[in-house]
């Protein structure tokens, strides 16, 4: 399965395929675990090839986008600008070895999408309207491409994952006069 990115795209358009071994868990209770996830382990790549790791705090759509804010001095935001593929590790806090590996395609978010993701964020996240007015503030959308949630906690371990393709809207026909 591929994925194309195309930026004007919405949402909706997304498309979930179980890809596993065990089908125990579906997207229904893949979206509760994330959503009762505050935290995410932001990967990127910098503009010399190296890792780089970031601690953020995230919100999570229905469709699985992961939305969080950061600052244009900081170092996810000129990766994420120049390479916009990353991964997240969501979970695995405390007892439980739950867990989520996530890769995705970033968006620097801009109106009038802003306004959606920010309201989505800002419920989970309510002191984050107050960092609107910190010079560089921005907001990035992470679209998933690839999931895998870990549980093993299970004997045997459940391991599920998903893969999101986005559907390209159809192409108007033309024609040649």
């Amino acid at each position: 399965m591929g994925y194309v990115r195309q930026r004007a795209a919405p949402a909706s358009a997304l498309r979930c395929d179980k890809l596993s071994r065990s089908a125990r868990m579906n997207e229904l209770e893949l979206y509760a675990f994330l959503t009762n996830q505050r935290l995410g382990v932001l990967g990127t790549i910098s503009d010399s090839g190296a890792p780089q790791s970031a601690l953020v705090g995230i919100a999570v759509t229905r469709q699985f986008e992961i939305v969080f804010d950061t600052i244009e001095s900081s170092r996810k935001y000129p990766n994420l600008i120049s390479r916009p593929a990353c991964s997240f590790v969501v979970g695995g806090w405390g007892a439980r070895e739950q867990t989520v590996q996530y890769e995705g395609q970033a968006e620097l978010l801009q109106p009038p999408e802003l306004q959606h993701f920010q309201e989505i964020y800002f419920k989970l996240w309510p002191d984050g309207s107050a960092r609107m007015g910190w010079p560089g503030i921005v907001y990035f959308v992470v679209r998933p491409t690839w999931i895998r949630y870990s549980d093993f906690d299970q004997n045997p371990p459940l391991i599920q994952e998903f893969t999101f393709v986005l559907k390209l809207p159809r192409q108007a026909a033309s024609t040649h006069s």
